[in-house]
């Protein structure tokens, strides 16, 4: 028999945090808004091009990888994911705020990346409560 991993990977958050860490990551290199800015110069809007975005961006990837080592402690784990969900609502905020300086631009198709990741979070978020009452009914039967 196989020993127990790191983390249980057979748990379905575990898959959806594993995609928000990674979505996090890849939306510090690929842009979200690409146009000109108002000084006439073209530039692309990414995790690297503001250092807040980059600090939030690893932020939440530090933090759904967190959440995913914490299987243990389900609670724990439930929270780390609302944080980073949180984190990641403020990034998108961001985002939106930088575009002002745009005077024209258009979205990319690796925005996604930014996007998707709430939508990630909140599955996980939901994975994990699946459990715990799984748990606790497992509890109720004994």
């Amino acid at each position: 028999m196989p020993s127990i991993p790191f983390f249980m990977i057979q748990r379905i958050q575990s898959i959806w945090l594993l995609l928000t860490a990674g979505a996090s990551i890849a939306s510090i290199r690929f842009s979200f808004y690409s146009g000109v800015k108002e000084n006439n110069v073209f530039e692309r809007l990414n995790g690297q091009s503001h250092f807040v975005l980059m600090i939030l961006s690893v932020a939440v990837a530090l933090a759904a990888l967190l959440a995913l080592f914490m299987f243990k402690n389900r609670k724990l784990q439930k929270q780390i994911t609302i944080v980073a969900l949180l984190l990641q609502l403020i990034t998108i905020t961001v985002y939106i705020l930088q575009l002002k300086h745009f005077t024209t631009g258009n979205f990319l198709l690796t925005s996604i990346f930014t996007l998707l990741i709430p939508l990630f979070l909140f599955l996980a978020w939901l994975g994990i409560r699946k459990d715990e009452n799984l748990i606790k009914s497992m509890d109720r039967l004994r």
